[in-house]
């Protein structure tokens, strides 16, 4: 018989950051877990995600999700096994996803739950290419900026886990021309030689601007904004009329303000371009949808894809400042 834990170990945010945040604004303590009452289950988290986004959840100030409490476990996105369970249908053993990162072990409502197939795909892609990060690509390029055939696209951190999986799904959709933006030449390598891009940019090399018009002389149809800044006030100058921006992210920001300039929205308004913002929880309806859908592009090869991994739960502040300097190529993940 499994002894089962009485305490866990947790990742909670030690005090708010001002500017970047540094390894001294997280703690990890010990915690007890509370019994399991009827309907709910305990889990062995083994893989957990850490996500750009979750910088914004850092600071106190209203926003679409709530933000983190200092002396409370951080959450987010995380796999793992019910070792324990007292809801009915979630059997110990059951591989389940769930939004309570950020500690190996945690009890919860059996509604607070997913059971993932991992016959289907490995554990860990139901943290990217089929979980949210692989859903806000999708979701970017079929909606809320959708791809035509033949169009060209451009992809801002082009190497990170949307972009990654977004310039796959672009060619799935029919582009003709994908173009994606990268730090360094080991990552723009990487978008040509594994990712299947057709260009590929190196922003650190400067001139943004001239090397977007090199990679697309006759302009861009859709662009899919992670950095907001300079990408964003780059790809509004080479949009096409009737062009589409998906207004994923703006990473360049989320430390504060950056000083660069915001992009010609007069041009945009005369180009009859559109630009709209999303929010990745407005699909959720359509997940089982994708996930049918982007298992079988991995399953064929038609999606391929690649993981940052840190190991243990101690180096997840360090993964997740890490996804904030750009360290990552393609998903960024902490496996506990």
């Amino acid at each position: 018989m499994t002894v089962q834990p009485t305490t866990t170990r947790e990742i909670v945010l030690a005090s708010r950051p001002e500017g970047a945040p540094t390894g001294a604004n997280f703690a990890l303590v010990e915690r007890e877990l509370p019994e399991l009452a009827e309907g709910q289950v305990l889990v062995r988290n083994t893989w957990m995600s850490v996500d750009p986004y979750m910088r914004g959840r850092m600071d106190d100030r209203p926003s679409y999700i709530p933000p983190f409490q200092v002396g409370e476990a951080l959450e987010g996105s995380a796999v793992g096994e019910v070792i324990a369970s007292r809801a009915s249908g979630i059997a110990v053993g059951t591989s389940v996803s769930h939004f309570a990162g950020w500690r190996e072990h945690v009890v919860l409502d059996a509604e607070a739950v997913t059971p993932i197939d991992p016959e289907l795909a490995a554990p860990h892609h139901y943290l990217g290419a089929l979980g949210t990060t692989g859903l806000t690509a999708y979701a970017a390029l079929t909606d809320v900026a959708p791809v035509r055939p033949g169009d060209t696209v451009f992809i801002s951190a082009a190497a990170g886990a949307v972009g990654s999986v977004a310039g796959q799904i672009a060619k799935a959709l029919g582009a003709s021309r994908v173009i994606g933006s990268a730090g360094g030449p080991a990552k723009t390598q990487l978008l040509l030689e594994e990712f299947g891009f057709d260009a590929a940019i190196d922003y650190r090399a400067g001139d943004l601007a001239g090397q977007l018009a090199a990679a697309a002389p006759d302009g861009i149809d859709v662009y899919l904004d992670s950095v907001g800044g300079e990408h964003l006030r780059v790809a509004v100058d080479a949009i096409r009329p009737s062009g589409r921006i998906a207004l994923v992210g703006a990473i360049s920001g989320y430390n504060g303000a950056t000083g660069e300039a915001g992009p010609d929205l007069y041009r945009a308004a005369t180009n009859e371009v559109t630009l709209r913002g999303m929010l990745v929880n407005s699909y959720f309806p359509i997940f089982g949808e994708y996930i049918a859908k982007a298992a079988a592009w991995l399953a064929d090869g038609t999606l391929r894809t690649r993981e940052t991994v840190y190991e243990g739960l101690d180096q997840a502040p360090a993964a997740f400042l890490g996804v904030l300097s750009g360290a990552n190529t393609g998903k960024m993940l902490v496996r506990l």
